[in-house]
């Protein structure tokens, strides 16, 4: 079976966030999923079945499935365009986030994804404590979202994991205004057994609604601000959020299983 590792929300490789994608004929039994997926030791594996014509895909960290990914949900998309429809230009994907749409402009892969709802929530000790600075706000949707004063302090962010984990929420997202950027990022989801995602699509659905909001802007170009760096071109729609990014091939390999 062909595997294919694709650096998403990047134009070269080693930036971005890497996804390993598995595009098949027929699912494989979960076990196996999870099996792979460990052995890549990637915060994310793809896998993608052609039903009629769309694609059911599921996504899986080394913790295990996840409702929703969108730096691998690119990368899919990359792979379908570039090794198996040539000619497509719009993707549509059944996950359990439901319906999601990726059309290709050019060398842009636009994905429509849901938006999070936000609930502002108190600051903490304990998220203070986790992240090693006092966020201004916190707002929780599936995960939680800290709002930090500068962009300094987001990149110099070092957090304690294991702290981290007993904070509510499936990741923690650290993000402030940028500088060159509308808002810059990070994101960390030990939670996965994932310390840092380097690019977090799903992330930016609950960091886009709340910037959008705060800037008064719908258009929204994001920072993620971890050591590989990524840029997402950002759509703000309400109940929608699309995420735009660019992707390079890092490797085709061959699964003897």
């Amino acid at each position: 079976m062909k595997q294919y590792v694709v650096d998403a929300f990047t134009d070269k490789v080693f930036g971005g966030n890497p996804a390993a994608v598995c595009v098949m004929d027929e699912w494989l039994p979960e076990e196996l999923m999870l099996k792979i997926t460990a052995e890549n030791n990637l915060s994310e594996t793809a896998f993608a079945v052609k039903e009629g014509g769309e694609y059911r895909l599921r996504w899986f960290t080394p913790g295990g499935e996840i409702d929703l990914c969108g730096h691998a949900t690119l990368a899919t998309a990359y792979v379908i365009a570039n090794y198996y429809e040539k000619n497509v230009e719009r993707i549509t994907f059944q996950t359990m986030s439901g319906e999601l749409v990726v059309v290709k402009k050019d060398d842009l892969f636009e994905m429509d994804l849901p938006s999070y709802d936000l609930k502002k929530v108190d600051v903490t000790d304990e998220m203070a404590e986790a992240i090693g600075v006092i966020p201004l706000e916190a707002y929780m949707g599936r995960d939680l979202v800290c709002i930090l004063e500068t962009e300094e302090q987001v990149c110099n962010v070092n957090p304690d994991q294991d702290k981290v984990k007993k904070l509510d929420g499936l990741l923690l997202h650290v993000t402030a205004e940028g500088k060159d950027y509308n808002c810059v990022s990070r994101s960390f989801a030990p939670k996965c057994s994932v310390p840092e995602d380097p690019v977090c699509g799903s992330g930016h659905c609950h960091i886009i609604p709340f910037w959008a909001d705060r800037l008064n802007q719908k258009s929204i170009v994001a920072y993620q601000a971890s050591a590989r760096g990524g840029v997402l071109y950002c759509d703000y729609e309400g109940p929608r959020t699309k995420l735009s990014g660019k992707a390079a091939l890092y490797s085709i390999a061959e699964l003897y299983i």
